[in-house]
Formats: structure tokens, C-alpha cells, sequence
């Protein structure tokens, strides 16, 4: 198919077999089975009338003709992965298909987490891919892809034999990461296990992630650091959690988290500084400012109801 100059990155197919289906005369990948299964019953059988059982030549070729029958029926399945950017035309190759077949039925289904879809089916691609993609029996053209096609595409074709084979691509559609949000808190107790996190959901494939201190890269160790060998933390590059458990009084300073996923630039967080301290100056400073927040309604209540004078004594 034509279309602009895409840059590629394929992943190494593996070839396995999968479970087939029956044909219109009922036989299927289980006639491997069944053969083996008849070879078997066949010595023991033998074995019940107390005569010979088959000689070994027999059972080999029974047993030969059970492995070529599963493998003749039996369906093949290909998986591959491909990388594309985004915005730009690309191919979906269906490698199952196989020219030799009559009247080959193919179908392709599109599968994103627990959710699968008909991308076409009955000879119709399905909306709303039957205004974006063009079909043909080898594969299926996008003029566009964007972050949504991510994803699982499957290609099942069936033959009039009992022939079925299906092949699988996984599509990441390359998306840079943007600016990430560091979430650090002002200040935390010392002693205390205190979570820093860092969150990015528009890269594609999901981006990495690292913590710098005070300007400083920090490392997934801190003892291998001299820089950071006192402070006790792990840090998660995939979920961008930096974890201090203690904190310490070392670890006070300006944090900020970087999120890469070699697709484009890196992107920085703005800086945030976290104080580590004895004791937890801003909860007790909140708790101050309710208690005088209370005091001052319950003072106003009280000269409230004197100006009202609920509290004046009653004339006898």
C-alpha cells in the first residue's frame, strides 16, 4: 500500500499452534488425538485377550498418522509487534492468509484490554473503521493512525478444508510524553513513610519514569551513591513512586520527576520543595486555626444570645 515513508520497529514473530475448529464434515485438530487414542486402545485391547499386541511397526506408523492429522488440521498462529508514530499511514499485514486456499472466509477483530471488537466481518469492515481503513486479503491499510488504535488486531481465515489459521499484531502507536505532574508534599514527619508520585497519561508506550533532587539524578539504590547512601527510599520507575520509608532529615529538598519513553524529548515536572521535620508543622498550624475558628463561633454565639437576652432572668 502507498502512503508516507513510516519508521518501523518490529518485534520477532513466534509461530505456535492453536486450537482449531471443526469443518463441514465435523473432523478437526483432534484426529491427532483421536489416533493416538486408537493406538492405545488397540494394546489394550490386545493386552485383554491375552494375545500379542501390535508390533511395533504398527503402532509407530498408527501413531505417525494421529501427530500428521493434528498438524495437517490444526491451526497456526502467528504474533508480531509493530511500532508506529502517530499520525502517520501504516500497514497491518494478515500473515495467516494463504493463497493456495478456496474460497478462504476472513475475518479481523480488534482487541484493546477486556474489550474485542468485529473490525470486519462478512466481507464489510465495520463502522467506524469503513471510512478510515481500506481492506485487502493480505492486510488492512490506515490512511491515519492515531493513540486509540493501540492495540491487539487479529486476522482469523478459515478454508473450505477445515483450514484455519490466525495471525496477531500488536499496534503501539507512538505518542511522546507530556509534561508530568510530580505530587510531592510541602513537608512530612521524620520517621514517617512519606510517597511521592509522579503521573503522565498521554505518552504511548507508557513512559518511564525518574526522581532528580535538588538538580541531582537519583539513583534506584540510594547506597550506591554516595549523595544519597543516607536516605532509605524505593523508587519505581514504572509507576513513578519514590518512596521514603523513614524519611529522613536528608532528604529534605527540591524534587521534581522526568518521564521519557524514547519518543520525542523527555519531559520535566515543575519543582517542588518538601521540608522534613521533627513534627508536622502544617497539620498542627491547621489544627490551630480551626480551634480559633470554633472559639470565635462559640464567643459570638454567646454575646449573641445575651443581645437577645436569652440569659436576662425572669420578671415574677
Amino acid at each position: 500500500m502507498g502512503g508516507a515513508p513510516q519508521h518501523l520497529a518490529e518485534g520477532r514473530s513466534r509461530v505456535g499452534p492453536a486450537r482449531g475448529r471443526a469443518g463441514p464434515g465435523g473432523a478437526g485438530p483432534h484426529l491427532g488425538r483421536a489416533g493416538a487414542r486408537s493406538a492405545a486402545a488397540a494394546m489394550a485391547g490386545a493386552a485383554r485377550r491375552g494375545g500379542p499386541g501390535p508390533r511395533p511397526r504398527v503402532l509407530l506408523l498408527l501413531l505417525l498418522l494421529g501427530v500428521a492429522a493434528a498438524s495437517a488440521m490444526g491451526a497456526q498462529v502467528t504474533s508480531e509487534d509493530k511500532q508506529v508514530p502517530e499520525n502517520t499511514p501504516t500497514d497491518i499485514p494478515c500473515l495467516a492468509y494463504r493463497s493456495g486456499w478456496n474460497n478462504p472466509r476472513i475475518e479481523w477483530k480488534f482487541q484493546k484490554g477486556s474489550s474485542l471488537v468485529l473490525f470486519y466481518y462478512g466481507g464489510q469492515l465495520t463502522d467506524p473503521y469503513k471510512d478510515r481503513v481500506r481492506f485487502s486479503p493480505t492486510s488492512i491499510h490506515f490512511g491515519t493512525v492515531t493513540r486509540e488504535d493501540t492495540g491487539k488486531y487479529i486476522c482469523e481465515v478459515v478454508g473450505d478444508g477445515s483450514q484455519i489459521a490466525k495471525s496477531e499484531v500488536n499496534l503501539i502507536v507512538q505518542v511522546p510524553p507530556s509534561k508530568p505532574v510530580a505530587h510531592v508534599p510541602t513537608s512530612a514527619t521524620i520517621g514517617s513513610k512519606t510517597v511521592l508520585r509522579c503521573t503522565e497519561t498521554d505518552g504511548s508506550p507508557p513512559p518511564t519514569f525518574l526522581w532528580y533532587r535538588d538538580s541531582m539524578l537519583m539513583p534506584a539504590d540510594p547506597k550506591t551513591s554516595p549523595t544519597f547512601r543516607n536516605s532509605s527510599y524505593t523508587l519505581d520507575s514504572a509507576t513513578g513512586e519514590l518512596i521514603f520509608e523513614p524519611l529522613s532529615s536528608f532528604d529534605t529538598g527540591d524534587y521534581y520527576c522526568e518521564a521519557t519513553n524514547n519518543v520525542g524529548a523527555p519531559q520535566k515536572s515543575d519543582v517542588f520543595r518538601m521540608e522534613a521535620s521533627e513534627v508536622n508543622v502544617g497539620g498542627i498550624v491547621a489544627a490551630v486555626v480551626v480551634l480559633l475558628m470554633v472559639l470565635g463561633l462559640a464567643a459570638f454565639g454567646v454575646w449573641f444570645a445575651y443581645s437577645r437576652g436569652f440569659f436576662s432572668k425572669r420578671k415574677e
